[in-house]
């Protein structure tokens, strides 16, 4: 497992990357709202983007056709922004966005809901946040990464809920997937040994009903099997000298 340590100039890159990801992710979740559609969304991310100097990450990697991943509900990944697609009161959403400057990458994802929602679904953005956070917390030079999958599945098990196995969090810089790969849940593996400049993409994605998932005819769309309502939370974070610092955030 090569995990690239970035320099100092990569790293400043990445700050004001992960910082227009997170102002444009703070507008999205201001304007979401009941009747606007997930292709509205997407027009005004990408807007955004361009507006920065900054290209959109996800848009035409490995063929995907929009600027955000848009999840509704059961979606847990990767749902292509559509016109016919209508946000409602209760609804859950997730927007994932990466955005490249000046050759670097950031990524990072936000759930909230749509007007008033289910409490089950207030308990499903509240322990991805806590997962994410938790994890965050022990994130820094010494730990073992096994340490932050596995803090990340006991905060999911533990609110009763499914990690989606297959889907984990990763390393971000140059590319938008680098190594190392980060299970969401403690697979048995202590992992390496984190270093100061390693730069991450931490993202808690489970479920309220399953941990199995179906992929929709349009070969992106990840939906839950049971049609259980799904979420996910991410931020890019910096390994630094004593801790971590989350790059995508204002």
């Amino acid at each position: 497992m090569a995990i690239i340590i970035k320099s100092d100039k990569e790293i400043e890159i990445m700050r004001k990357a992960g910082k227009i990801l997170a102002e444009i992710l703070d507008i999205l979740m201001e304007i979401a709202e009941p009747g606007m559609s997930t292709l509205e969304l997407d027009q005004v991310a990408e807007k955004l983007i361009l507006e920065r100097d900054a290209v959109p990450g996800f848009k035409g990697y490995q063929g995907f056709p929009a600027t955000l991943c848009t999840a509704v509900n059961e979606v847990i990944v990767h749902g292509i922004p559509k016109k016919d697609e209508i946000l409602k009161e209760g609804d859950l959403l997730t927007v994932d966005c990466g955005v490249i400057y000046q050759g670097m990458y950031s990524d990072s994802a936000r759930s909230i809901g749509i007007g008033k929602i289910s409490k089950e679904k207030e308990e499903l953005i509240e322990t991805a946040y806590r997962a994410l956070y938790a994890a965050i917390d022990i994130a820094k030079p010494g730990v073992h990464l096994g340490e932050i999958s596995k803090t990340i599945g006991k905060t999911i098990t533990e609110a009763g809920f499914y990690v989606i196995p297959d889907l984990t969090g990763h390393g971000v810089g140059s590319n938008l997937h680098e190594d190392p790969i980060i299970p969401n849940y403690d697979d048995g593996n202590r992992g390496p040994i984190l270093k100061k400049g390693m730069t991450l993409a931490i993202e808690p994605i489970f479920s309220s009903g399953t941990n199995q998932m179906v992929t929709l005819e349009d070969e992106w769309t990840i939906v839950t099997k049971d049609r259980s309502c799904a979420v996910q939370a991410e931020h890019t974070i910096l390994i630094t000298q004593d801790g971590s610092e989350i790059l995508t955030t204002t």
